[in-house]
């Protein structure tokens, strides 16, 4: 299996050209036809892979973080009739069935980053259709404020997934039409089955895209809503950022170590031992000292490091099963530093890397394994650390008299980190309990391993006796398990609550699409996904509803 790494830089990308002008940033697509992550396809008509959109969310992330001045992103295609023919299908065709859905729950994340900077960050979006844009192009599309369309009576949207594949839109396009742009249901019906797409007055009619501009004047209108849209951004518009740099990763065979993150590999028993370190030394207290300290910034280096372990783990070892993650270092220290985060979180970076820790934390509640959290003496399970606790399936906290050992709350775990249904993790954890989540978040602990696992905080406090039989037998239980069933119901019970968009794409999206990428109509000899671009081939299939 090939291994995906998810560290790139403007000089290195193959697909995309990062620009800017003021307070506009520009992506072109221009996709490199021989530059696939993997052999065996190429990359016609804008097409992209799972390597496109590693480049797309490297630069949404460095325009957020490295560029205060940017207030609009144009997203645009530098191919001649062309904006973007979504996934491309004989490189699905190849894969197997793990990595198309990770890649398109990665995918749907990008779009999601794309989103959350525009409600949340002051960055607005536009996508200039200048072109045939179909599928994910159309998905991508749909994650922006603003769709203009070029009115030259060839340039459509589609999502021709059903008609010509058999299966999905892979990144939420169906739940963004109707939930987002509030398309009529029996209009997107229309729009879903007809593979040719639809164009000019009739798209913006039906609420497809929002504008439509001939294309002798395309570019200087596109041009003039930037600068509208700009206006519209409540960032700096001018200063410093800090810079996303290189993560500085040693990869070993059973694992890997950052400078704040460790992951350890028992491949034999299917799990992994994630750690997380917490501030070794005085972190910065205002907002001018954060810009300075940069990318040594503990909270932003920490969780760039859990975000890229996470993403390693779930392409590159899709047999480990279950995540045991552990802490250590000072609680205090933790604490000063969501003091801090929590004092200035009106400023631009500031927001910007809680946004970031927020997006990651998304991440892992959204990844197809079994996560425990194991506390014990000398563990820093405090403030923004704790959410990790909280994100877990399970936790447990080892009670120990001789050894103190605690966990704490901040004004960080009141809200600042939404899970997908909006909600905290902690409203989350005590649905319609919202007087004692008020009262915990007012006490904040610390909590020893008895009022702990009393008020709910922890699921299990073995004493130092059962302490290890316990932890060992929970995880030998664990992974005796059917991964599928395990799946399916971790990702039922993770999402307590209100449904939003966010978690109708991962839910609905995710179990559909998991089941019709296996399914004969699809996937079999003659399924649509395998016989698609194959001269005199159709597809066949099976017509029983299931």
């Amino acid at each position: 299996m090939d291994v995906v790494r998810f560290e790139t830089h403007p000089d290195r990308y193959k697909h995309w050209k990062l620009s800017f002008d003021g307070a506009v940033a520009r992506l072109d697509l221009a996709v490199a036809e021989d530059g696939g992550l993997r052999e065996g396809y190429r990359l016609k008509l804008n097409s992209y892979d799972l390597g496109v959109d590693i480049e797309l969310a490297d630069a949404i992330e460095r325009i957020r973080f490295e560029h205060p001045e940017v207030r609009a992103v144009l997203i645009t295609s530098l191919l001649d009739r062309v904006f973007c023919a979504g996934a491309n299908i004989f490189m699905l065709g190849l894969s197997d069935h793990a990595f198309k859905v990770n890649f398109c729950k990665f995918t749907n994340e990008t779009r999601l980053a794309i989103e959350d900077a525009s409600a949340h960050s002051g960055l607005k979006f536009l996508a200039a259709i200048n072109g045939i844009c179909a599928g994910g192009g159309y998905e991508l599309a749909l994650a922006c404020d603003e769709i203009d369309l070029v009115d030259d009576g060839n340039s459509t949207v589609s999502l021709p997934e059903v008609p010509l594949l058999g299966v999905l839109p892979g990144t939420g396009g169906l739940t963004r039409l109707v939930d987002k742009r509030k398309v009529r249901r029996d209009r997107a019906d229309v729009f879903s089955t007809v593979a040719e797409g639809i164009k000019g007055r009739k798209a913006v009619e039906w609420g497809l895209v929002d504008a439509l501009y001939p294309r002798s004047r395309f570019d200087e209108v596109i041009g003039s809503r930037m600068k509208e849209l700009a206006a519209l951004s409540d960032r700096p518009g001018e200063g410093v950022g800090i810079e996303w740099t290189t993560l500085g990763a040693e990869r070993h065979e059973t694992g890997v170590r950052y400078s704040a993150v460790t992951c350890e590999i028992d491949r034999p028993a299917r799990n992994a031992t994630i750690t997380v370190s917490g501030p070794e030394s005085d972190q910065p207290g205002t907002p001018e000292a954060i810009l300075f300290a940069g990318a040594a910034y503990w909270p932003f280096r920490a969780f760039r490091e859990l975000n890229d372990c996470l993403l390693d783990l779930r392409l590159n070892e899709p047999e480990i099963g279950t995540l045991l993650l552990r802490t250590e270092g000072d609680p205090a220290a933790v604490i000063a530093v969501d003091d801090v985060l929590h004092a200035h979180a009106d400023h631009w970076l500031v927001r910007e890397i809680v946004l970031y820790i927020k997006r990651t934390l998304k991440r892992l509640d959204l990844t197809a394994r079994s996560v425990f959290a194991v506390i014990e003496p000398g563990s820093c399970f405090a403030g923004t650390l704790f959410e990790l606790a909280l994100a877990a399936d399970r936790s447990y906290m080892l009670d120990d008299p001789g050894r103190p050992n605690t966990v704490r709350l901040s004004a960080m775990n009141g809200g600042a980190y939404p899970m997908s249904n909006g909600l905290s993790r902690l409203e989350t954890r005590f649905l319609g309990e919202g007087e004692k989540v008020s009262r915990l978040l007012d006490e904040k602990g610390p909590f020893d391993p008895v009022s702990a696992e009393e008020t709910g905080l922890v699921t299990f406090a073995p004493d130092d006796i059962d302490w290890e039989d316990d932890l060992r037998l929970a995880v030998e239980e664990r992974i005796a398990l059917s991964p599928d069933a395990l799946t399916g119901m971790e990702a039922n019970l993770r999402f307590a609550g209100p449904e939003t968009m966010e978690t109708k794409i991962f839910g609905r999206l995710t179990a559909w699409q998991n089941w019709i990428f296996q399914r004969p109509n699809a996937v079999g000899e003659r399924g649509a996904l395998k016989v698609y671009g194959r001269a005199g081939k159709r597809p066949r299939f099976d017509w029983r509803r299931t």
